[in-house]
């Protein structure tokens, strides 16, 4: 295992505190109830907080058990590299080498947490291992196995040391805030900047983290700029002290899509994945290349905020009558449904990893049109995921739930529609780019 490095930087929930839900599908297999396990231990660490952190345990996770598996069998070119691979592989058990590879990343990562002030979920991650290994004839078999994971999960561990996730701030507050119309400020309540150096981390896919940038955001003097003004000041407001053209049904959609973006398109590639009856090697493939996609979508995103560092809207909206454009009003206590993240406006992280997220499924299956349904845990008490009859939402492609996803940072007064747009078309490319170039079928 990796040594863990000393920080006193601690991890800030910026996402509510959850509580994970959903039952498992009932055909889940190994690879799929790993996956399960690492998002249900993110839950109880409270790792679900801080969602580029989360994001890069579950693609640690989801590659070396990707690798493990190749090593038993070839059918998918290797993430990290091939010479964790053994001879013999063939005769080694798959589920073995799944749950020995998913459990040594999750245990080393959460481990290393710990100095982030992330408590360790492992006695859960003790019970999940006991379990699967219990369920494996003790064998020559299994012990090839879970050598093979070991192997892979350490290929993984030497191909991302050093890649600065542990080396940055978490939370910043003597990040310099701006001082014109367009500059960030900071979004009440907080006063820092979160993570804002989490584009300097090594990508897993992307050549470099502004390998695909997006252009700058619009002029606050801009005609386009005002139209996306007044939307979000119409709609996106907390509908108590600041009124709300929302509908009850934008209303949910807001609140539905506030969830840890990780979480959800995880939760939607089970879903699917159990519907299209997909084996082992298949699951590891498209699980690996979703969190590969959504690791670097926060990367790829944090370096596009804090590059042209935008401003909120609750701050523009509140400041409209310093931007130099009279067709903005300003309304000093506009408040938004629920409290502003403390990083930039531009782009929208969040719709990064929708359009990430629903083009390497969409690249998967071969086809948009896939029709599935999911619950959220960010819901009202009673409709959520956990609750005995949660709320679903049913959607007939990704790129739907991607449009959903996205649009819902304008109902939640988070972002204005260019962030949110530009966001989406980012992911895009990044859900391209790793599944044109990696874990793609051995010759």
């Amino acid at each position: 295992m990796m040594k863990m490095k000393k920080s006193t930087t601690a991890v800030v929930p910026i996402l509510s505190l959850l509580v994970l839900g959903g039952p498992s599908p009932g055909d889940a297999d190994e690879v799929t109830r790993w996956n399960e396990t690492a998002t249900r231990a993110a839950f109880e660490s409270g790792l679900s907080g801080n969602p580029p952190f989360e994001s890069r345990v579950y693609a640690l996770t989801q590659a070396a058990v990707h690798d493990a598996l190749n090593a038993v069998h070839r059918r998918y070119d290797s993430y990290a590299r091939d010479g964790h691979r053994r001879r013999g592989g063939r005769r080694a058990s798959p589920e073995a080498a799944v749950a020995a590879a998913a459990y040594e990343v999750l245990t080393d990562q959460f481990a290393q947490l710990v100095a982030f002030g992330v408590p360790s979920p492992q006695a859960s991650l003790d019970a999940a291992y006991a379990e699967a290994l219990a369920s494996i004839p003790d064998d020559e078999a299994r012990a090839r196995g879970i050598a093979i994971g070991e192997s892979a999960a350490a290929a993984i561990f030497a191909l991302r040391a050093g890649d600065g996730w542990d080396t940055q701030p978490v939370v910043d507050p003597g990040y310099p805030q701006g001082t014109v119309p367009g500059e960030y400020r900071f979004t009440p309540p907080f006063t820092f900047a979160f993570l804002p150096q989490w584009g300097t981390v090594t990508p897993f896919v992307l050549r470099e983290a502004d390998q695909f940038r997006p252009g700058p955001p619009y002029s606050v003097t801009k005609k386009r700029y005002t139209e996306d003004f007044r939307e979000v000041k119409r709609l996106g407001g907390d509908g108590v002290g600041t009124p709300s053209d929302r509908t009850p049904e934008e209303t949910k959609i807001a609140l539905f899509w506030v969830e840890s973006s990780p979480l959800q398109w995880n939760r939607i590639a089970r879903t699917v994945s159990a519907d299209a009856g997909l084996d082992l090697w298949e699951n590891a493939r498209l699980l690996a290349l979703l969190n590969l996609a959504l690791a670097d979508g926060y990367i790829a995103s944090f370096a596009t905020k804090y590059h042209y560092n935008y401003w909120r809207p609750i701050t523009a909206i509140r400041e409209a009558d310093t931007d130099g454009n009279s067709r903005t009003g300003a309304d000093p206590t506009w408040t938004p449904l629920v409290d502003t993240p403390p990083i930039p406006d531009y782009e929208s992280a969040h719709s990064v990893e929708g359009g990430a997220a629903a083009q390497v499924l969409k690249r998967f299956f071969c086809t948009d049109r896939v029709r599935f349904r999911t619950c959220s845990t960010t819901l009202p008490a009673g409709q959520t995921c956990h609750d005995p009859s949660p709320v679903t939402r049913r959607y007939k492609s990704f790129s739907q739930a991607a449009d959903e996803n996205g649009v819902s940072r304008i109902f939640v007064g988070f972002h204005f529609r260019k962030a949110v747009e530009e966001g989406i078309e980012h992911g895009r490319r990044i859900g391209n780019r790793a599944v044109d170039r990696f874990l793609r079928k051995a010759d």
